[in-house]
C-alpha cells in the first residue's frame, strides 16, 4: 500500500490516477495510522512553501513525515513535496521547512527569452547511480512546472540535473528519502517507469 499525503495541496489524483494505472494499491490520506502503516509515501504537491508548511503544520502532518522518514520507509517528494524537505525556501521568508536535507530553494532567475515560472518539458543529465533511474539510458525527457528550484549542498545526493536559465537539482536521493521537481505522473512512460523504480525499493 502507497500513501499519498492530503494536505490540502492540489495534484494528489493525477498521481493516484498514475499508481493506479500501474496496478498499485493507494490511498489518499491525511490519517497518521493509515500513513505509518502503508509500505511507501508519497509527499506531492503544488502550490506556495509558506501556505504548505502551514497545511502540513494544521494537520501535524508535518510530525508524521519526520515519523516516516525515521522508520526508514521509502519517502517520495514530488514538486513542492521535494522542496518542503529542506529547511526554507525564498518563496516563503522566515517559514521554516521540514529540514530533513540540506540545500537552498531559490527563485529561478530571470533570463532573455525563458518564461517563468518554467512549464514543460526538460531532458535530465543523470548521475550518482539514483535509484529512480535505474536501467535508464540516455537523458530522459521530463515535465517540470515551478518557479524556484533546489541547490542541495551535498553533491552526491544529486541524482538528475537539468538546465533553465541555471543548473537545477531536478531529483536528489538520501536513504530512504527520494525527491524529484519534475511530475513523474505528468511524464508520460518515463515517469512512469520512475514511479515504478520507487515502487520497487
Amino acid at each position: 500500500m502507497i500513501a499519498i499525503i492530503d494536505y490540502d495541496a492540489g495534484n494528489l489524483k493525477s498521481v493516484e490516477k498514475a499508481l493506479v494505472s500501474m496496478g498499485q494499491e493507494c490511498t489518499v490520506t491525511r490519517d497518521r495510522k493509515e500513513i505509518l502503516s502503508a509500505d511507501r509515501v508519497i509527499l506531492p504537491g503544488v502550490g506556495a512553501f509558506g501556505d504548505a508548511i502551514a497545511h502540513l503544520k494544521k494537520y501535524e502532518l508535518d510530525k508524521v513525515v519526520h515519523e516516516v522518514v525515521e522508520s526508514n520507509k521509502p519517502f517520495l517528494g514530488i514538486c513542492l513535496g521535494l522542496q518542503l524537505l529542506f529547511q526554507g525556501s525564498e518563496e516563503s521568508g522566515g517559514v521554516e521547512g521540514l529540514g530533513l536535507l540540506d540545500g537552498d530553494i531559490i527563485r529561478i532567475p530571470d533570463a532573455p527569452d525563458l518564461k517563468i515560472p518554467h512549464i514543460g518539458w526538460n531532458s535530465l543529465k543523470l548521475q550518482n547511480n539514483g535509484r529512480l533511474f535505474q536501467n535508464f539510458t540516455g537523458e530522459p525527457y521530463v515535465y517540470f512546472v515551478h518557479s524556484y528550484y533546489l541547490k542541495a549542498k551535498d553533491p552526491q545526493i544529486v541524482k538528475a540535473t537539468t538546465e533553465y536559465s541555471t543548473l537545477i537539482h531536478a531529483s536528489v536521493e538520501k536513504d530512504n528519502i527520494f525527491a524529484c521537481q519534475f511530475h513523474p505522473e505528468k511524464s508520460g512512460s518515463v515517469g512512469l517507469q520512475i514511479l515504478k523504480n520507487f515502487t520497487g525499493v
